[in-house]
């Protein structure tokens, strides 16, 4: 009677084990516009003075004009609007800026375009882009580059640069 129960107990146990499910987390595929961190600071071993992050749509055959139109607000990327964290107070586009976190948007233009510090952060896109909380907005002019598929930003000992496709975008900052 013992081999039996032990039997039945081992075979139940066996069943439960290979009919339970098995419930795994659900990962979402590789983003199209993957997230990127450009720091400005002086040299490598210097703390950062400020931090973008922010995501690089592609142009993949597309023109820059149908994906961040001329005169619109734009969220400078794909996704989440993008995000400057200066982590000193700079001048950025010839004004200071207070140290702190805001949301970039710019509005793109053929000769300049127009950047803004808006102090509304962790949002999505422009679609609720609310002006009243521009904390500053400068114009940066607009030249010919090469060609850049993917929207990019970087930064050198004076400026941040914005490129893609061949425009490229020059906002002067410094302490």
């Amino acid at each position: 009677m013992k081999k039996t129960t032990c039997i039945i107990t081992s075979v139940f146990a066996f069943l439960m084990l290979i009919s339970t499910q098995v419930h795994a987390q659900k990962f979402s595929k590789l983003d199209k516009s993957p997230l990127d961190i450009a720091y400005y600071r002086t040299d490598r071993k210097s703390p950062p003075m400020a931090k973008v992050i922010y995501s690089r749509p592609q142009l993949k055959g597309r023109s820059l004009e149908t994906l961040a139109p001329n005169g619109k607000v734009w969220r400078t990327g794909a996704n989440e609007a993008s995000e400057i964290k200066f982590y000193q107070d700079l001048k950025f586009g010839g004004a200071l800026v207070k140290a702190g976190t805001y949301s970039l948007y710019t509005i793109p233009n053929e000769s300049q375009w127009t950047i803004i510090l808006n102090s509304d952060t962790d949002v999505w896109g422009a679609y609720t882009y609310d002006e009243s909380k521009d904390v500053l907005r400068v114009n940066a002019p607009v030249s010919k580059g090469e060609s850049i598929e993917a929207f990019s930003i970087t930064f050198d000992a004076d400026h941040m640069y914005l490129a893609w496709g061949t425009t490229l975008v020059t906002v002067p900052i410094s302490k």
